[in-house]
């Protein structure tokens, strides 16, 4: 196993990658001290498949578990869904002793996390992503929450996991399109933090769409090392972290428009991402080679760089919602070349007449 610590001012946690290391969680979860009540929280198509092994792990560490299914889709991070999970919980008898294992990709992670911070006002929880996506990004870092018809993510809270543990072996039960769209959040750290990363990845294309476990550990690993040193300096998204919305101002917003159906978020992304690498050439942040070199990986990978058919108007609203709006203005992150990045100020307005469509 490898694991990996983040330190921030009041609270520390591992994040724990390896292979069939599910059975482990059990006794992870008493070490940290938690015991009693949990809740898991999972989905229909991620609880066949692994909670039995989670719950009968934690039952064998003396723990009572019980599991939460919610449903599986962007569409259900709502309101809706989390009175659901609320009403469970308290059904269910978990007191301020309890905790929240959240088993499955960002959508359970996410609300399973803000049930967490605002359940009794706030018990422990811990990820378990299953998704490539979840183990690179949205599990690490402590962003949790629900999505509102008008926007992406605009209810939610900072509230850290006390542990993360990541199993590659879960992956091979993703679906191709889940798979391909957890890549481009691995695409992200490569274009504006570590163009060494970028590098590999352009190298083993062949092997990252065959799977390859090894290949996957590594880059589970050091996508976690990468956001761990982002989040330690700027737990709240004050600054630096911003950084990590690259390709992301846009792919929520086309995520919005799509009424969370026809895109999956890491496909957003990355057409996010091929606007910005676009964009930051017109901006003169990176050259043409370095644009087409983002693009095409993005391509090389399965994913789609064009944006979906909409109106500008629509585009410009969804915009203005972003929650990264600062009067009126959004704080665009470029690439500068390949490994670095930009902050670029522009207006719903601009970056909807920037945006390259079909």
């Amino acid at each position: 196993m490898n694991k990996i610590t983040i330190k921030l001012d009041f609270h520390k946690y591992d994040i724990i990658i390896g292979e069939e290391i599910l059975q482990t969680v059990g006794s992870l979860s008493s070490s940290l001290g938690l015991s009693g009540k949990t809740a898991v929280i999972s989905n229909p198509t991620v609880a066949p498949l692994y909670a039995g092994k989670v719950i009968n792990s934690l039952s064998l560490a003396g723990l009572d578990p019980i599991l939460i299914e919610i449903p599986d889709g962007e569409e259900f991070k709502s309101l809706e869904t989390l009175q659901t999970v609320y009403d469970r919980l308290i059904l269910g008898g978990l007191d301020r002793r309890s905790f929240i294992v959240a088993l499955g990709g960002g959508v359970v992670g996410d609300l399973a996390g803000f049930a967490a911070a605002t359940f009794l006002r706030g018990i422990p929880f811990i990820q378990i992503p299953t998704t490539l996506l979840a183990q690179v990004d949205s599990s690490v870092g402590g962003k949790t929450g629900i999505d509102h018809p008008l926007g992406k993510n605009l209810i939610g809270s900072f509230y850290q996991p006390h542990l993360v543990v990541s199993d590659i072996s879960t992956l091979i039960s993703l679906s191709e399109r889940h798979y391909l769209a957890g890549l481009a959040e691995v695409i992200k750290y490569g274009a504006v933090l570590d163009a060494d990363l970028f590098d590999l990845l352009e190298n083993k294309i062949d092997e990252l769409l065959k799977r390859e476990p090894l290949l996957l550990a590594d880059i589970v690993a050091r996508c976690c090392e990468i956001k761990a040193s982002v989040v330690e300096q700027d737990e709240k998204e004050s600054g630096l972290r911003a950084v990590l919305n690259y390709g992301h101002t846009l792919g929520h917003a086309f995520e919005t428009l799509s009424n969370y159906k026809n895109l999956v978020h890491g496909e957003a992304v990355a057409i996010g991402m091929a606007q910005a690498a676009r964009i930051s050439l017109k901006t003169g942040y990176c050259s043409e080679k370095e644009a087409e070199r983002i693009i095409l990986l993005i391509k090389n990978l399965g994913l789609p760089t064009e944006a979906p058919e909409t109106e500008r108007e629509e585009l410009i609203i969804a915009l203005s919602k972003d929650k990264k709006n600062r009067s009126g203005s959004l704080q665009y992150i470029c690439n500068r070349g390949i490994g670095s990045s930009a902050i670029h100020q522009l207006t719903p307005a601009m970056l909807a007449e920037a945006c390259y469509f079909r």
